[in-house]
């Protein structure tokens, strides 16, 4: 009697175990899908041999972490880890504490954790700092460079779901591409007319320094003009790209760099006049 009391009851915890274990397995790859911009509402688009959309506050970040692998001079394959890194940790969204919806004290665009030694809640919640820190970690593993992408970010990461990052691979290869400067006119932003604006150009400069450190040296700002000198044409795609990037929020109406022009009006690169070794960006006056 005992006996086929304990079988149908081990019969019915091995299904519930069994449906069970298969949503919690199937569920988070859908809880991954980087959701498309609302329709009608700004967005930025990276396109390299392959397209990916962002919403300005993603394509924001997405510069920020590459500028900083720029300034720190990291290989392009260093950057394509950290962004896979970020798109899997917060879809490239600087995420506060969200109480029981976090891992623990996760917090920022890494997820880092203060109780691990990533630095405080205030540090990890700058993104500069919080890049920096990736780049730092990643640094320190040994033969990383040969890792597949998501072995290396699961070094540093130490993921619940170390196989979770190559799903981002593809769309962290094109935003590489791009943001390091390799594909000219490879950022387009769709921006709001009107509104307020949160940088001012003097604002502007600051944030372009800090991301990009003395890789931005000669930085000037002229009548409403945002001037940053380029060594090379790749650096100077490198500024573009980022420029186009803090468009939406920064009020940048337009980047010209060798003979393109990107234009908030209609969020498209055009042929242009060629200009002296600069990236020249037409600023609105905050307000």
């Amino acid at each position: 009697m005992r006996a086929r009391t304990v079988v149908p009851a081990l019969i019915v915890l091995l299904v519930v175990c069994g449906v069970g274990g298969y949503l919690a397995h199937g569920k988070w790859p859908d809880d991954l899908e980087l959701p498309l911009p609302k329709l009608g509402a700004p967005q930025c688009v990276a396109e390299a041999d392959g397209q990916v959309r962002l919403d300005p506050e993603q394509m924001a970040n997405a510069a920020t972490i590459t500028a900083v692998g720029i300034r720190r001079n990291v290989p392009d394959r260093a950057v394509t880890v950290a962004l896979a890194t970020a798109l899997q940790e917060s879809k490239l969204r600087n995420l506060e504490h969200l109480g029981g919806g976090n891992d623990h004290d996760s917090v920022g665009l890494f997820q880092q954790r203060p109780s691990q030694g990533w630095g405080t809640a205030a540090q990890i919640m700058d993104p500069r700092y919080a890049a920096d820190r990736f780049y730092r970690s990643l640094a320190r593993i040994k033969g990383w460079e040969k890792m597949r992408i998501t072995e290396a970010a699961q070094r540093v990461q130490r993921s619940a779901y170390p196989e979770a990052y190559q799903k981002w691979a593809d769309e962290a290869t094109v935003l590489t591409k791009v943001l390091t400067g390799q594909v000219p006119g490879g950022v387009t932003c769709d921006t709001e007319d009107g509104g307020d604006v949160a940088l001012t150009p003097a604002g502007l400069v600051e944030r372009i320094k800090l991301d990009f450190g003395a890789k931005a040296k000669g930085v000037t700002t002229v009548a409403g003009e945002l001037r940053v000198p380029a060594a090379t044409d790749r650096a100077g795609w490198q500024f573009a790209h980022w420029l186009v990037a803090q468009a939406p929020a920064a009020g940048v109406r337009k980047v010209t760099f060798a003979d393109r022009q990107w234009s908030a009006e209609n969020g498209a690169w055009s042929g242009a006049e060629k200009k002296a070794e600069q990236v020249v960006a037409a600023v609105r006056p905050a307000g």
